[in-house]
């Protein structure tokens, strides 16, 4: 096991660095002048026409924006191996502090989803299987095609109304950390969570329904229906855990996508996430911010799909790393 998770941690660092090579350019073809994003203009150079033109050379040079494209390269690599990310162009803050601030209410918004997401999605995929063609089996899918319809800023949107104008309360609009203030942490993180957990929850009790109708059909589980074997026992012992990887798969996938953010329910709930922080880079063309966030959702999805090969030998003892 060990050896397998070197060889894969080895085989990563291509990829990292494809990956790098491939956000530094991205952002530098994009249309628009960042140093007329400052003064006010909109990208194409209009608001540097009353700028002095020694200020725009001294804030080119401070950006490292007048040096040759492999010097900047070479520039964010060095910075990256030595733990420095630069500042936010406009911020003027470390972009490490930024992340290290924003960084855990995305992150544990994200564990909130996915752990509520398999509270709610496997269940009734579970029923929804067992029971196929009953009324228990069309109201999960009512349930499944409803959430997978609606957007979640509709959805977000019409939780904050409701908690609003109904029960008139107002979540807190600072976040905090659960272990200084566990009531205060919770009241700002868990409609989001309920929003992103609910639409992955459908997701997931489709395909688990999906996957568990397949297992169901096999040779081995009709072997044990007919020496008796209760359908509850078969049920625990035999099909799910066979019928886990592709869940297991795209919870994966779906807590890799929930940690770069869900804008829109950034925006809806006022919360101050990695989303957020994006869109506003993008916006700003802030470079040294997105160019070390998307870095980052990178890196994360590698090693997410790494712990989703290692929870495969968990869910099916039949398969071994070397």
């Amino acid at each position: 096991m060990a050896k397998y998770i070197f060889r894969r941690l080895l085989m990563t660092v291509p990829t990292i660095i494809i990956i790098t090579v491939i956000i530094f350019v991205v952002l530098r073809i994009i249309p628009g002048n960042i140093v007329a994003t400052m003064f006010g203009g909109t990208g194409g150079g209009e608001g540097m026409q009353m700028v002095d033109p020694a200020a725009i050379e001294k804030l080119m040079s401070d950006l490292k924006l007048d040096q040759p494209l492999y010097v900047q390269y070479s520039h964010w690599i060095k910075g990256l191996l030595t733990g420095d990310m630069g500042n936010s162009f406009f911020r003027g803050q470390k972009v490490s502090e930024i992340i290290f601030r924003q960084g855990p209410v995305t992150l544990q918004i994200a564990i909130m989803a996915i752990a509520l997401s398999w509270i709610i999605g496997l269940p009734v995929g579970i029923l929804s299987a067992s029971k196929q063609d009953s009324f228990a089996d069309y109201a999960s899918r009512i349930f499944v095609v409803l959430f997978l319809a609606i957007p979640s800023f509709w959805l977000a949107s019409l939780i904050v109304l409701a908690t609003v104008s109904i029960f008139e309360w107002y979540p807190p609009l600072f976040y905090v950390h659960i272990w200084d203030n566990p009531i205060g942490n919770l009241s700002k993180t868990i409609a989001p969570a309920i929003v992103l957990g609910l639409g992955m929850a459908a997701m997931i009790a489709r395909m688990s329904r999906s996957t568990i109708l397949e297992v169901l059909r096999e040779d081995y589980i009709r072997t044990a229906m007919a020496k008796g074997l209760s359908s509850r026992l078969i049920m625990w012992r035999h099909v799910i855990k066979n019928a886990l990887l592709p869940v297991i798969t795209i919870s994966g996938i779906m807590m890799g996508f929930t940690l770069g953010g869900s804008v829109a329910v950034e925006l809806a709930f006022s919360i101050n996430g990695l989303g957020l922080t994006m869109l506003t880079a993008i916006v700003d063309k802030d470079f040294n911010v997105v160019q070390n966030l998307v870095l980052i959702y990178a890196v994360a999805f590698v090693f997410i799909n790494l712990l989703i090969d290692l929870s495969y030998a968990w869910a099916d003892p039949r398969i071994h790393y070397q």
